[in-house]
């Protein structure tokens, strides 16, 4: 068991107590953070205009559902404009504070039943006060939301009316991260436990990414205005092109490429001690393999996501990504080289998963499992206590990943259809400067078997016609592309005529990984040796799908058959030979 030298709170006190100047304070560590696809942790809720409005405005007030006048105004995090000089009621932070009044200082004075300040109590009723003033510079304060839309009416959701086109709705999803660590740093989420705020900064820098984001410039950006690394103006960005939400937007094979060519470049400027990838809970899982698989870096990589947005009662995000901060600069991902040994995790619920074996199982806080019955929960982050490590991961990952981008040739044999029959071709998957073209990523399709799912008693390819077609198009568009078969569990096994399709597919050149059904506790066997499928080991059918896309990129296709419905007994032992360096990587990432 590895265990961290300090525990959370031992180490935020230590930073603020070296940000305060009371020793020789070193270069705080650098993080970076990427700000990934359809992000509920990227996310906020709703800008709803407010009673302090609608009183002003002469507005419908908002009401509780029985029809109720609503106990409070709602607050949102935003900027003043201007110093304001304000009174706070003393002893007001805490129901208790008064039974303890005899330890406190005095308050600046006294505000009488008028409002009017005085230095010295002028009556019974008059109210003990601290005196203080607010600054624009002192960052973000929770304050009364006034806005409303352009003819006078209120916000009542992101949309000036139900059912409007999108340019008449605002986005909810930030842009980059910035403004998540800034309200996290402001205490807007909570604090620490022990009271204090400035949780992120005080522990190191951050630079923000936005790498495949979940909100966008419609209208573009000034370069003045960014926030992020980027340099120069932002021009107006398209949803589902630049930037990605959910339910009206997804993300496409050529963001793969996207995805590992800007991380690997930030990565690899030697800046940072470690980097935070955004993403929705949903898909974290995929992205983090993908990135454990490419990216070839020793420092730590680490996935975050949500169950409930920003601002939302208890939101699970901010607790997370201060958890993975906590966890880059505990060291206790290195190895006695410095390197990272545990790959790229993901961090949720004070659980640290290994990128390869986590999934979502449900839509709550803590909604995630470990895959594959044998590990995966590499420890935990403390909450009290220290940061522990119980296990290390086998499986190959960064540095150590066979398929990471600096091992991938710069042009692989892809096959297309030509006078008939499937021929190989060269195809450059680099660009001159050596990164990933998304065009060239490898097109991989599920097929999904069950039982009673068989046509006949005379089962033959022919009763496949999607996965026939898949084959088609694929020789015809997408000269690199394979197939995943998710099986009964654990072996992978798929219907009779699904592996004779699935056979045609190899055949044609397209490299089919079986993979138990399910999260398979045993892993997928080669149970006969004719077969010319990979097993996928016990990785779920969504991780084998990105690992072949990986290998694929770097083998290039199979070696078609002159007649793949008919292949000869040289083609099947090529084939195999072929199948066997698809097989090592399987066997080991």
């Amino acid at each position: 068991m590895k265990q961290h030298s300090a525990s959370r709170l031992f180490a935020f006190a230590l930073c603020l107590f070296l940000a305060a100047g009371s020793v020789q304070a070193q270069p705080k560590p650098r993080i970076a953070v990427f700000s990934g696809p359809l992000a509920t942790i990227h996310n906020s809720t709703p800008l709803i205009t407010g009673n302090k409005a609608r009183e002003q405005y002469g507005l419908e007030l908002l009401t509780n559902p029985d029809g109720s006048a609503t106990r409070y105004d709602h607050l949102v995090p935003q900027r003043l404009a201007a110093p304001v000089e304000i009174f706070i009621e003393q002893h007001s932070a805490h129901p208790l504070e008064r039974d303890a009044a005899y330890l406190y200082g005095p308050p600046d004075g006294y505000q009488d039943a008028a409002g009017q300040f005085h230095a010295q109590r002028q009556s019974d009723d008059d109210k003990a006060v601290y005196r203080v003033t607010l600054r624009p510079e002192d960052g973000l304060y929770l304050l009364p939301y006034m806005a409303r839309q352009g003819d006078g009416r209120a916000w009542d959701g992101d949309c000036a009316r139900p059912g409007v086109p999108v340019d008449q709705c605002r986005q909810r999803y930030f842009p980059d991260a910035s403004r998540i660590f800034e309200e996290i740093d402001r205490g807007l989420a909570g604090v620490a436990e022990n009271g204090r705020g400035n949780m992120l900064s005080s522990m190191a820098e951050f630079d923000f990414y936005r790498a495949l984001p979940p909100g966008g410039y419609t209208r573009g950006l000034p370069a003045s205005g960014r926030t992020d690394v980027g340099e120069g103006d932002i021009p107006p960005e398209v949803l589902g092109e630049d930037f990605f939400r959910p339910l009206v937007s997804a993300t496409r094979y050529e963001d793969l490429a996207r995805v590992a060519n800007r991380v690997h470049k930030a990565l690899n400027s030697a800046r940072y001690s470690g980097a935070i990838w955004l993403e929705s809970s949903t898909s974290v899982e995929e992205t983090s393999y993908w990135l454990s698989l490419l990216i070839d870096t020793t420092i730590p990589i680490v996935g975050n996501a949500s169950q409930r947005p920003n601002r939302e009662l208890s939101a699970d995000g901010p607790f997370n990504i201060v958890d993975s901060a906590i966890y880059i600069l505990s060291d206790q991902w290195a190895d006695d080289r410095g390197r990272n040994e545990l790959g790229v995790v993901v961090i949720q619920a004070e659980q640290i998963f290994a990128a390869r074996q986590i999934q979502k199982s449900d839509a709550r806080p803590g909604g995630y499992i470990a895959t594959g019955d044998h590990g995966g929960v590499l420890g935990t982050t403390g909450a009290p206590g220290p940061v522990q490590i119980y296990f290390t991961p086998q499986s190959r990952h960064t540095w150590r990943s066979d398929v990471r981008l600096p091992e991938l040739p710069e042009v692989v044999n892809g096959v297309h259809q030509r006078a008939g029959r499937p021929q190989q071709l060269e195809v450059r998957i680099k660009d001159a400067d050596g990164w990933l073209l998304g065009e060239a990523v490898p097109r991989v399709d599920f097929v999904k078997t069950g039982e009673y799912i068989q046509d006949s008693s005379d089962p033959k390819a022919q009763d496949e016609p999607d996965i026939l077609a898949r084959i088609e198009r694929n020789l015809t568009n997408h000269p690199l592309a394979g197939f995943v078969a998710e099986g009964l569990a654990p072996f992978g096994l798929t219907s009779l005529s699904q592996e004779q399709a699935l056979e045609v597919a190899a055949f044609s050149g397209m490299p089919v990984v079986r993979v138990g059904r399910g999260n398979a506790g045993g892993s997928a066997a080669q149970l006969n040796p004719r077969h010319v499928v990979i097993t996928g080991n016990n990785l779920t059918a969504t991780k084998a799908r990105l690992l072949l896309i990986a290998s694929i990129m770097k083998f290039g296709s199979l070696p078609p058959a002159r007649d793949p419905t008919n292949p000869t007994e040289e083609e099947r032992v090529a084939l195999h030979e072929a199948i066997a360096r698809y097989q090592t990587v399987f066997d080991t990432h």
